[in-house]
Formats: C-alpha cells, structure tokens, sequence
C-alpha cells in the first residue's frame, strides 16, 4: 500500500492502572488478620510451653522440696541415733542401740560389729544379731582369707553384694561360710575408722536378695562413723578404768608399805620404852634368886635377923618388879588403845600426852635403826589444852610422820655438817602445843635444811618426795594432810633454806602446823 502522505486524526484513549489485589486494603486487612492469628498461635503456644516448663519445674521443686525434707528428716534421724549410739560407754550397749536403730532403716536379718583386736590380730563380734536373737561371741582372725569382713577390714573398702551366690566370686575364691547363724542372700560390710585408723567392721545382712538400697548403704554410712567413735570412746574409757583401778591397788599396796614403814618404826620405839622396865624386871628377879639362896644359907646358919633383912630386899624388889612390869603393861594398853580404835571412832584424846609419847617412840625407833643418831628433842606443851575429840590411831599417824620427817632431816643436816667439817651445828626437834580457843594448834619444828620454795607447793601431794629413792614412799604428808582435813582441820608448812655464807644455819629449818577444830 502506497502511503499517501497524509497525516490521520489524534485518538486518545483513558486506562485506569488498579493496585494488585496482595496490595489492596481488603488484602491489608487480611494480613493483619494472618499476623492476629499468628501472634495469637504463638502467645497460646508460649503460654502453653511456659505453663509446660512451670508444671516441670514446680514437679522439680516439689522433688527437690520432698529430697530437702527427707534429706531434713535423715539428718534428724541420724543425729538422734548418733545421740543414742554415743549415750553408752559399753561396747555391748553400744552395739545393741545400733542394732535396734538399723532394724528400723532396712531389713537387718542379721546385724554384727567386729572389734579389731591388736594383741591376737583378729576381729572380735562381742554381739551379733540374727532376727532378734543376740549370737555367741565370736571372733575372725586376719589372716583368714575366706571372710568377707576380714577382708573388708584388711582392704579398708566397702562390700555391697545383692545376690551372694552370684556375686561372692568378685571377692572371694569360695562361697563364704557364716561364722555363727544362717548364711545371707544379700549383705553389707563397712569399714569402722577413726582418724583415718581402721577401728572395725559393721555388717547389716539380708536372708532376700536385693534387700538393700543407695538410701540404706547412706545411712549405714553415717551409722557406722557414730558406731566406730562410741565404741572408742568406749575402748578408751575401759582402759581408763583398768588404768585407774590399776593406780589405785598401787597406791593401796603404796599406802599399806607407808604404814608399814612407820609401824616398823613405831614398834622399835616401842620396843625400846618395853625394853626398859623390862630390863629392871630382869635384873631385880636375878637379884631376887641370889637373895633366895642367902635366905636358905642363912637358916640352915639358924640366923634370923639376917633372913629378915634379906626377906625385906625381896620385898622392895618385888615391888621394884611390879612397878616396872604395870610400866610396861601400860605401854603396851596404850599402843593396843591405839590400834584397836577403828578410823571413824573418835575419842576425848589428850593432845599433850599424844604428842610426848610419839616424839619418844619415834626418837627411839630411829635410835635402834642408827646407832649414831643423837639429836635434841624438846617440848612446849600448852597445860591448858582441852581434849580433842579425835581418831587418836589417825592423829599419831600424823605426829609420827611429821616427827620422824623433822629427826630425818636434822641428822640428815648433822651428816652434811660433819661431812664438811662443821661441828657447831646443834640438831633440836621441838613439838609445841596451844589453845587457841576455838582449836588447838600442835607444831613440828626442827633446824633441819629447809625445804626449797619451789617444793613447798608440791610438798602434800601424793608420791612426791625429796628423800633418795628406797627411802620415802611420798605419801606420808600426803595422808597426813587427808587426815587432817578428815578431821576439819588445817595443815599448813613454813620453811627457810640456809644461806650460802651460813653452814651452820642458824634460825632456819621447817615448822608443820596441824590445827585442829574443837
């Protein structure tokens, strides 16, 4: 077609562009109705998760709450226990609580403790339990290898078996017999330590299998430490006890050697004050059997006047003899007053009378021992002394020991002296008595060596000496001072040691003042 060069009229045309239907507001609306409904899907499925997580935590709570009360509980019950195991001192009281308190806890078909015994190298069950019924004692020694509690003793660990019969070879080469009793199905056996030191064994059994929990095996643990320290608290406190009564046969046989001591030196006193009138007795009966026979020469001689002379020597002399006999039987009374008075019976005793009848027989009694001893003695007794009602058997014990302790160390001083050449110094014992009114007070002096300020604390306390070994037993002012106090009364001790530049020691030496209440 020729194009003919003609231009054609203008044609308009209208359009009208419409938004796209995800962009109109109806699709607006429906996003967010979408966006509600998921906000909505996730806050129910938020909720529900957190609602979800609550219910597993309040569960988790209530566990741990429920664990925190048992655990509460448990704690409880074992201090309880532990207060009852540790109440006893006796090793079968001990063992019985804890049986008792086990029995509660599990299935204790048997109950048993082994006490490690050093001496025989074995484990003694002084008590064991099968259903209720206490065992014979029994004991396993260590080197047995077909026990489980030797061991568990021997290794320090713990054996927990639930089938014995399935089991025993994990620890043993053979089925295990039971020492007393029937043989468990299941059974625990626990080493009992103290600071780290095996002590023992405990042992809970089972005649059923499976018998035992973690809940059991905990509280046997903590059991079982109570059990070890009670049964060593008792161990220590028997051995005390056989310590202590072990002292005190000591000190009985010590005080029985003490009295013995001074009754050795009292009966060579005694002997001495005897020996005296009983010498005069001798001699005046000798004299007596010669004057007999010049009563016979004298009256075949028919000569009357001289047989009367004799026959009035006779006289005098008999009476000489009886005089000096009654002397000695009353020092004989006096001593056997003395011994018979029992150590509770007191008596109206007169303290001057005392006191100068134990200073002779002490003075003598030390005489017969040593030739050589010679010391001065005297005595500033008080006349208006009182009786005092007293054991007078208690109170000489007293007066002799402090006597004798005063010759003691003045010869002891004489020696010294004579030793180093020192003759000037003069040995004096003074025993002086005084009314004080509402007491009397006996002192025992002597210019002896003294005794050194660092002893006169120690000087009444039993066993302490300053004598040589052989020569004092320490425990004579010991009693003396029990003695006294028994009687309400005091005894107190003052003492001054020489100086260096002063051998003799003029002005010195010890004072032991008794006081006694009236």
């Amino acid at each position: 077609m020729a194009y003919s060069g003609r231009i054609s009229d203008e044609a308009s045309y209208s359009f009208v562009v419409l938004s796209p239907w995800y962009a109109t507001w109806w699709a607006y609306l429906l996003y967010l109705l979408i966006l509600g409904g998921l906000i909505t899907a996730i806050v129910k499925w938020r909720s529900r998760k957190l609602k979800a997580q609550n219910l597993i935590l309040e569960e988790r709570v209530k566990e741990r709450t429920a664990e925190l009360e048992q655990s509460y509980h448990n704690v409880e019950l074992l201090g309880e226990i532990g207060r009852k195991i540790t109440a006893s001192l006796s090793a079968e009281k001990i063992i019985a609580t804890a049986y008792a308190n086990v029995n509660k806890l599990m299935e204790a078909s048997v109950f048993g403790i082994g006490i490690y015994h050093k001496d025989s190298e074995s484990l003694d069950f002084p008590a064991t339990y099968e259903n209720g019924a206490a065992l014979q004692p029994y004991s396993n020694s260590l080197q047995d290898p077909d026990r489980l509690s030797v061991l568990c003793f021997n290794t320090g660990n713990e054996i927990v078996i639930n089938d014995l019969n399935a089991e025993y070879g994990r620890y043993l080469q053979k089925m295990p017999t039971p020492s007393m009793g029937q043989a468990p199905a299941s059974l625990i056996y626990l080493p009992l330590k103290i600071k780290g030191n095996m002590f023992g064994v405990i042992t809970v059994q089972s005649f059923n299998k499976n018998a035992f929990s973690e809940y059991h095996l905990y509280m046997l643990r903590t059991i079982a430490v109570y059990t070890a320290i009670a049964l060593e608290n008792a161990e220590s406190f028997q051995n005390l006890q056989q310590t202590l009564s072990s002292l005190k046969e000591t000190q009985s046989q010590l005080i029985q050697s003490e009295k013995m001591a001074s009754l050795g030196e009292l009966t060579a006193g005694i002997a001495h004050e005897i020996q005296n009138p009983l010498n005069f007795v001798n001699n005046f009966s000798e004299l007596n059997k010669e004057l007999v026979q010049e009563v016979n020469e004298e009256l075949n001689k028919g000569d009357i006047e001289e047989v009367k002379a004799i026959l009035k020597d006779l006289e005098e002399n008999s009476d000489k003899i009886n005089h000096h006999g009654k002397r000695a039987e009353a020092i004989v009374k006096g001593m056997l007053a003395h011994s018979r008075s029992g150590s509770s019976e007191k008596s109206e005793t007169d303290l001057n009378a005392l006191a100068d009848e134990y200073l002779r027989l002490a003075y003598h009694g030390l005489r017969a021992k040593e030739k050589s001893f010679n010391v001065d003695f005297r005595t500033d007794f008080d006349s208006n002394l009182p009786q005092v009602h007293v054991v007078s058997q208690d109170i000489s014990r007293v007066l002799l020991n402090l006597i004798n302790n005063a010759f003691y160390a003045v010869n002891e001083k004489r020696l010294k002296h004579l030793e180093n050449g020192h003759e000037a110094y003069k040995p004096l014992v003074t025993v002086k008595t005084q009314n004080l009114g509402d007491a009397v007070e006996i002192s025992v002096s002597d210019n002896g060596g003294g005794i050194p300020e660092s002893v006169k604390s120690k000087i009444f306390q039993p066993f302490f000496t300053t004598k040589p070994t052989g020569q004092g037993t320490g425990l004579g002012l010991s009693l003396s001072y029990d003695i006294v106090k028994a009687h309400g009364g005091e005894i107190s001790v003052e003492s001054e040691k020489a100086r260096p530049d002063d051998p003799v020691g003029r002005g010195i030496g010890t004072t032991f003042t008794i006081t006694l209440p009236l």
